[in-house]
Protein backbone atom coordinates (compact mmCIF):
# COMPACT_ATOMS: atom_id res chain seq x y z
CA UNK A 1 0.00 0.00 0.00
CA UNK A 2 1.02 3.59 -0.55
CA UNK A 3 -0.08 5.92 2.24
CA UNK A 4 0.60 9.67 2.17
CA UNK A 5 -0.41 10.67 5.73
CA UNK A 6 -2.81 10.12 8.61
CA UNK A 7 -6.03 11.60 7.26
CA UNK A 8 -7.83 11.53 10.59
CA UNK A 9 -8.22 9.82 13.92
CA UNK A 10 -11.75 8.64 14.65
CA UNK A 11 -12.78 9.00 18.28
CA UNK A 12 -15.97 7.39 19.56
CA UNK A 13 -17.96 9.60 21.95
CA UNK A 14 -21.29 9.25 23.69
CA UNK A 15 -22.46 12.71 22.68
CA UNK A 16 -21.16 15.31 20.23
CA UNK A 17 -22.90 17.99 22.32
CA UNK A 18 -20.81 16.96 25.33
CA UNK A 19 -17.55 16.29 23.48
CA UNK A 20 -17.30 19.32 21.17
CA UNK A 21 -16.91 21.87 24.01
CA UNK A 22 -13.84 19.99 25.29
CA UNK A 23 -12.14 20.00 21.90
CA UNK A 24 -13.01 23.65 21.30
CA UNK A 25 -12.57 24.99 24.83
CA UNK A 26 -9.75 23.00 26.39
CA UNK A 27 -7.78 22.37 23.20
CA UNK A 28 -8.66 25.50 21.23
CA UNK A 29 -9.69 23.63 18.08
CA UNK A 30 -12.66 24.69 15.95
CA UNK A 31 -15.34 22.27 14.80
CA UNK A 32 -15.68 23.00 11.10
CA UNK A 33 -18.30 20.44 10.12
CA UNK A 34 -20.98 18.22 11.63
CA UNK A 35 -22.73 15.68 9.44
CA UNK A 36 -24.71 12.49 9.66
CA UNK A 37 -23.65 9.40 7.73
CA UNK A 38 -26.91 7.48 7.77
CA UNK A 39 -25.63 4.17 6.38
CA UNK A 40 -22.94 4.05 9.09
CA UNK A 41 -25.41 5.13 11.79
CA UNK A 42 -23.21 7.97 13.06
CA UNK A 43 -23.04 11.72 13.40
CA UNK A 44 -19.57 13.13 12.95
CA UNK A 45 -17.83 16.33 13.98
CA UNK A 46 -14.52 17.37 12.40
CA UNK A 47 -11.59 19.43 13.70
CA UNK A 48 -8.28 20.26 11.97
CA UNK A 49 -5.02 19.72 13.84
CA UNK A 50 -2.24 20.62 11.40
CA UNK A 51 -2.67 18.37 8.37
CA UNK A 52 -4.61 15.78 10.35
CA UNK A 53 -8.30 15.81 11.20
CA UNK A 54 -9.93 14.62 14.38
CA UNK A 55 -13.30 12.99 13.72
CA UNK A 56 -15.67 12.57 16.65
CA UNK A 57 -18.20 9.77 16.14
CA UNK A 58 -21.58 9.65 17.89
CA UNK A 59 -23.86 6.65 17.31
CA UNK A 60 -27.32 7.42 15.97
CA UNK A 61 -28.62 3.92 16.65
CA UNK A 62 -28.07 1.36 19.41
CA UNK A 63 -27.07 -1.23 16.79
CA UNK A 64 -24.36 0.89 15.15
CA UNK A 65 -20.73 -0.25 15.30
CA UNK A 66 -19.85 2.93 17.23
CA UNK A 67 -22.55 2.25 19.85
CA UNK A 68 -21.20 -1.28 20.30
CA UNK A 69 -17.65 0.07 20.55
CA UNK A 70 -18.63 2.57 23.28
CA UNK A 71 -20.60 -0.10 25.13
CA UNK A 72 -17.70 -2.59 25.07
CA UNK A 73 -14.64 -0.34 25.31
CA UNK A 74 -15.90 3.07 26.37
CA UNK A 75 -15.16 6.36 24.66
CA UNK A 76 -11.81 6.68 22.94
CA UNK A 77 -9.89 6.12 19.74
CA UNK A 78 -12.04 4.05 17.39
CA UNK A 79 -9.95 4.01 14.20
CA UNK A 80 -7.03 5.46 12.30
CA UNK A 81 -7.68 6.73 8.79
CA UNK A 82 -4.90 6.77 6.22
CA UNK A 83 -4.92 8.93 3.09
CA UNK A 84 -4.33 7.02 -0.15
CA UNK A 85 -4.61 7.59 -3.87
CA UNK A 86 -6.27 4.91 -5.99
CA UNK A 87 -8.25 3.35 -3.16
CA UNK A 88 -9.42 0.40 -5.27
CA UNK A 89 -5.80 -0.48 -6.10
CA UNK A 90 -4.79 -0.05 -2.45
CA UNK A 91 -7.55 -2.45 -1.35
CA UNK A 92 -6.43 -5.02 -3.93
CA UNK A 93 -2.83 -4.65 -2.70
CA UNK A 94 -3.91 -5.06 0.93
CA UNK A 95 -5.91 -8.18 0.12
CA UNK A 96 -2.98 -9.61 -1.86
CA UNK A 97 -0.85 -9.16 1.26
CA UNK A 98 -3.35 -11.21 3.24
CA UNK A 99 -5.01 -8.30 5.01
CA UNK A 100 -8.66 -8.99 5.79
CA UNK A 101 -10.98 -6.41 4.26
CA UNK A 102 -14.16 -5.20 5.92
CA UNK A 103 -15.06 -3.34 2.73
CA UNK A 104 -14.19 -5.13 -0.51
CA UNK A 105 -15.30 -2.07 -2.47
CA UNK A 106 -15.00 1.57 -1.42
CA UNK A 107 -18.04 3.50 -0.25
CA UNK A 108 -19.01 7.08 0.51
CA UNK A 109 -17.81 8.36 3.86
CA UNK A 110 -17.99 11.62 5.77
CA UNK A 111 -16.35 14.89 4.74
CA UNK A 112 -16.39 14.08 1.00
CA UNK A 113 -14.22 10.98 1.30
CA UNK A 114 -14.39 7.60 -0.37
CA UNK A 115 -13.53 5.04 2.30
CA UNK A 116 -12.89 1.37 3.00
CA UNK A 117 -12.06 -0.36 6.28
CA UNK A 118 -9.43 -3.02 6.99
CA UNK A 119 -10.16 -5.54 9.74
CA UNK A 120 -8.25 -5.00 13.00
CA UNK A 121 -7.48 -8.72 13.28
CA UNK A 122 -5.04 -8.30 10.40
CA UNK A 123 -3.84 -4.74 11.12
CA UNK A 124 -2.13 -5.20 14.48
CA UNK A 125 -5.39 -4.62 16.37
CA UNK A 126 -6.11 -1.19 14.88
CA UNK A 127 -9.31 -0.64 12.90
CA UNK A 128 -7.83 1.05 9.81
CA UNK A 129 -9.73 3.16 7.34
CA UNK A 130 -8.38 3.99 3.89
CA UNK A 131 -9.58 7.39 2.61
CA UNK A 132 -9.42 9.04 -0.75
CA UNK A 133 -10.65 12.54 -1.54
CA UNK A 134 -12.82 12.20 -4.65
Amino acid sequence: MKVSHIEHLGIAVKSLDEAIPYWEGALGLKCYKIEEVADQKVRTAFFMLGQTKIELLEATSEDSPVAKFVENKGIGIHHMALAVEGIEEQLADAEAQGIRLIDKTPRKGADGMTIAFLHPKSTQGILTELCEKK
